[in-house]
């Protein structure tokens, strides 16, 4: 499939901002089931300081900028063209079991399982949770291939869970998404990678963007589509399952990869601090056209 992504923010202030540092991770990563080509950011006003690219801790490309005249407004767009492919082995569900991986990884002996490490842990929004070891536990009885017993988890928490944009915001606890089981794929993508870790898995949030489709007889509206999120779970000699527990399915050829990291707070598209400004309101726009 071939996309052409377009991503703008707009934040407006209540009072000037005299200065502004942001880091923000807007261009696409490349993976073996994705290539990208004429990435554009635009950035307005114009910041004094731009480093464009560079790599963060996990290999996202990452930009920062700095912002040193005063302003009220502040719009950053990202587009680019993106060609992504089928994931690999979606169909094998045949594997090691789950308990044995949960072994190796716990050993940590074999040089393979280094990228693992940074996934087992918790980290700021996915702590160990009880909720979400005793969740977890139906779909990982002993000897269970771990793909399948991923597949099982995923399919039951986007039977379980409720897509609610209204019900939580970044900062809602995950112990309150698991009480209430509402939220939005951010929520759904903790939800999943928390159970994983309580399991003694390795598991990654995956920010991007997915593919919509307009609803029969209805047009698909410009600026509707907003960022995605996903989790990814490590599969010792196989590689990395990406599941999709809002849409109920692994990730494929519809989702744009732009960032992984521990949780949502390690690759959220922009953040920053600023000097001023007050109040401030955020209108994001986001369209994945087909080409």
């Amino acid at each position: 499939m071939k996309y052409r992504v377009r991503h703008l923010t707009v934040y407006e202030y209540g009072e000037a901002v005299l200065l502004s540092h942001h880091a923000a991770h807007l261009r696409p990563r490349q993976v073996y089931n994705q290539n990208y080509d004429k990435v554009r950011l635009t950035i307005r006003p114009s910041p004094a300081v731009l480093r464009d690219g560079q790599l963060d801790y996990f290999g996202n490309p990452t930009t920062f900028f700095t912002i040193q005249d005063s302003h009220s407004k502040l719009e950053i767009e990202a587009s680019f063209e993106v060609e992504t492919s089928p994931s690999f082995g979606l169909y094998n569900l045949d594997g090691p079991a789950w308990d044995q991986v949960r072994a190796d990884l716990a050993a940590a002996t074999a040089p393979h399982l280094e990228e693992a490490m940074d996934f087992l842990f918790p980290s700021p929004q996915v702590p160990l949770l009880d909720a979400a070891a005793h969740y977890a536990a139906p779909s990982f009885p002993p000897g269970r291939p771990l793909a399948q017993a991923v597949l099982d988890l995923n399919s039951r928490i986007f039977r379980d869970f409720t897509f609610d944009p209204v019900a939580t915001s970044i900062g809602t606890p995950l112990s309150t998404v698991f009480a209430q089981r509402r939220g939005v794929c951010q929520d759904f993508a903790h939800a999943a990678i928390a159970c994983l870790r309580a399991m003694g898995l390795a598991a990654r949030y995956v920010s991007g963007y997915i593919r919509t489709i307009a609803p029969p007889g209805g047009q698909k509206l410009v600026g509707a589509d907003a960022s995605h999120a996903w989790a990814s779970v490590f599969i010792p000699g196989w590689g990395w399952l990406d599941i999709d527990p809002t849409n109920n399915k692994p990730a494929g050829e519809d989702h744009v990869v732009v960032a992984w990291g521990r949780d949502y707070d390690d690759v959220s598209p922009i953040k920053g601090v600023v000097l001023g400004g007050g109040e401030h309101s955020i209108h994001v726009a986001v369209d994945v056209t087909e080409i």
